[in-house]
């Protein structure tokens, strides 16, 4: 479980997170949805440990992180796969040693057991046989998917994505979609999805975020959010330009 708690954030005059609270429960899908400059990024990143609020708390099953040190914090980040924008991947490796980068780094074993393990995260994403392949060899989607190979090495209870869908065309956007929410069936992960994709939103979300101006303005199911009585989210689901009730159809056919 994660929990924030009256988070504040400022940089130099600009408040940027202003008394945040947010609850995700273990195996929920919690998808953070704003405007550019809103303080999406800022609060995923004090999730994760990777800046520190003026005031306030963000508690990880049980532990607040905020005054831990480095150490202390490099265990807690342990329980987190990150598939960051445009994949982080380092160019100048294959896509097995991509994948096995940070488990190489963090267990010291066999290099046939990394093999196999490799392996067998690639086939998770649907990526068989890509071990000896360059990055520059493949498609934005399949990038994405090392990347999220790369995300499970470690077994991590909890994923993060940083706009996974950017830069994808509809059709490869909606295969990451059925990715992430496949990943989160079959491993009972923690997802939390940062995205301007509104579509993407409600295919995945149990719970979506709505941050602006610093502050959590609404959160629920994606429908409520575009149905229901706080105008900010109407308004901000509406102009996105998106049949949410054609992709609730959509989602809905696809799972069953």
């Amino acid at each position: 479980m994660i929990e924030v708690r009256n988070l504040q954030r400022s940089f130099g005059t600009q408040k940027i997170l202003d008394g945040v609270n947010l609850r995700i429960e273990t195996g929920e899908s919690v998808v953070i949805i704003g405007r550019s400059g809103g303080g999406k990024s800022v609060l995923l990143k004090h999730i994760i440990g990777l800046l520190q609020p003026e005031s306030g708390q963000v508690i990880i099953d049980g532990e607040d992180i905020v005054p831990m040190n480095e150490r202390e914090l490099l265990r807690v980040r342990h329980k987190f796969g990150m598939l960051f924008q445009g994949a982080a991947l380092f160019d100048s490796m294959t896509v097995a040693e991509n994948v096995a980068f940070a488990f190489r780094r963090e267990r010291a074993l066999p290099e046939s057991e990394i093999a196999r393990k490799v392996a067998e995260v690639l086939e998770m994403v649907d990526l068989p046989g890509t071990q000896n392949k360059n990055p520059s060899e493949l498609s934005g989607g399949m990038r994405k998917r090392v990347g999220l190979a790369r995300a499970l090495m470690l077994d991590p209870p909890i994923l993060v994505y940083d706009e996974p869908t950017s830069g994808l065309d509809p059709l490869t956007s909606r295969t990451v979609d059925d990715l992430i929410d496949d990943t989160r069936a079959r491993f009972g992960v923690t997802s939390i999805v940062i995205t301007h994709d509104i579509a993407s939103c409600f295919r995945i979300a149990d719970q979506a975020v709505l941050v602006d101006k610093g502050r959590i303005v609404t959160r629920g199911p994606p429908m409520e959010l575009a149905h229901g009585e706080n105008e900010i989210a109407r308004a901000f689901i509406q102009q996105s330009g998106v049949d949410v009730e054609a992709v609730a159809r959509e989602g809905r056919r696809a799972n069953g």
